[in-house]
């Protein structure tokens, strides 16, 4: 027996070597992946942080741009900070704020950041007005614009425009309507009426009544485009057309007194918001047909847009309704709710008495401004302003002819990374 025990030592000294080394190489195989794990990321915790801070870099040369040029239009451009490309976004201005974002990709690691830049009145440094397309402005007796206008088209009518005018482009002409500062236009004829200067286009007539001086000059009034672009539309459109909003959804906002929260998410058919119902939009929503609203309805921005503005866009028709409430997210600075139609229609919006606290826009159609309501803000192709409606915005196209009226500074509003 002593023997066999003797004989069986050397065994037992292998299998529990081969046990430690089984062991130990356990342990080594775990230390290895752990600290290869960690050294990954650390390098993922460093390219972020590389790519974070090109994102932010974008967003400081955009907001230096602008200081420089406010009237600057929509821009995209890359940046390169040490060897990253932030890809930088400056939009045209919509509801007096330009949700600006850069996005950097470090080797797979992406940052994005927004930042909402919004009108100040504080500090004023430029001065802004309504800006209205080809299809041109129309007012009727009583209407009033609180501020400038700038005009691809023709101004009629018999309304008033509380500061400076001016209609781009050879031909066009200023008839009929009181402008109570100065004006600039290719002919301004008999019934208007300038209380301040007046400058025409050689060739053109100046037959309305001008109370300051009256100047010539050879230049054609440069044309403004509309600010938001088409991409920037088929942007939102796209967008929104990842997901179909719930038929649930739909239906239920057809009924009174509801509450639904809807969105980023398209609309095949008509939207109708029934009478008494509140509908919280929490991502773009884009109708293929009409949008109705009854009376005492509500459509707001869920409080996740912060200070960021929000769109619902149609290629149908809008009726805003009566005594209606729409606004941005609530209690937040800069926020909005962009109601935009690409309808070429004659009404391609029609805003009723009560109606307030949105940007109304049309890209191709007309917007009409019914008895009674007064607009913070209205953008298009074609606007008609009925009897006793105003327009008192807070936001518009930048132009250096503009000496008057409504001014503004800028100011970040909302910095924020998504």
């Amino acid at each position: 027996m002593i023997k066999f025990i003797d004989n069986q030592k050397g065994y037992i000294v292998s299998i529990v070597t081969i046990f430690v080394l089984i062991i130990m190489l356990s342990v080594a195989v775990s230390m290895s992946f752990l600290i290869t794990n960690r050294q990954k990321n650390t390098t993922s915790t460093i390219l972020s942080s590389q790519a974070y801070y090109a994102s932010e870099s974008g967003i400081e040369d955009a907001l230096l741009r602008l200081k420089k040029t406010p009237q600057l239009s929509s821009s995209n451009f890359n940046l390169n900070v040490n060897n990253v490309t932030a890809v930088v976004d400056i939009p045209a201005v919509v509801g007096g704020s330009r949700n600006i974002t850069s996005q950097a990709n470090n080797v797979g690691m992406v940052r994005k950041l927004q930042v909402a830049y919004r009108m100040d009145g504080v500090s004023t440094q430029f001065y802004y007005g309504i800006q209205v397309g080809a299809g041109g402005l129309s007012m009727d007796g009583n209407s009033e614009i609180m501020g400038n206008v700038f005009s691809d088209g023709n101004i009629s009518g018999s309304g008033t425009i509380d500061n400076d005018a001016i209609v781009s482009g050879n031909g066009n002409s200023i008839s009929g309507v009181n402008v109570k500062g100065n004006a600039m236009v290719y002919s301004c004829l008999s019934g208007a009426t300038i209380d301040g200067n007046l400058v025409y286009v050689t060739g053109g007539l100046h037959t309305c009544t001008v109370a300051g001086t009256t100047t010539a000059q050879d230049g054609e009034i440069a044309l403004a485009p509309l600010p938001i672009p088409q991409s920037q539309i088929d942007l939102w459109k796209s967008s929104a057309s990842v997901t179909s909003c719930s038929s649930v959804d739909v239906n239920k906002l057809k009924g009174n007194n509801q509450y639904v929260s809807m969105g980023p998410c398209k609309v095949n058919g008509n939207l109708v918001v029934g009478n008494g119902t509140e509908l919280t939009i929490t991502g773009t929503i884009y109708v293929t047909g009409n949008i109705t609203f009854d009376q005492h309805t509500t459509a707001k921005l869920s409080s996740s847009y912060g200070t960021l503005g929000g769109v619902l866009i149609t290629d149908g028709l809008v009726d805003t309704g009566t005594k209606n409430i729409f606004s941005g997210s609530p209690g937040q600075e800069g926020s909005y709710l962009l109601i935009l139609s690409t309808n070429s229609s004659e009404i391609a919006i029609s805003i009723k008495n009560g109606s307030n606290g949105a940007v109304f826009y049309t890209s191709n159609g007309g917007i009409v401004i019914k008895n009674g309501v007064s607009v913070v803000e209205a953008t298009g192709y074609k606007i008609k302003i009925e009897n006793n409606a105003s327009i008192e915005y807070s936001a518009g196209i930048v132009n250096i002819y503009f000496l008057s009226g409504p001014g503004s500074g800028w100011k970040a509003t909302g910095w924020q990374e998504y």
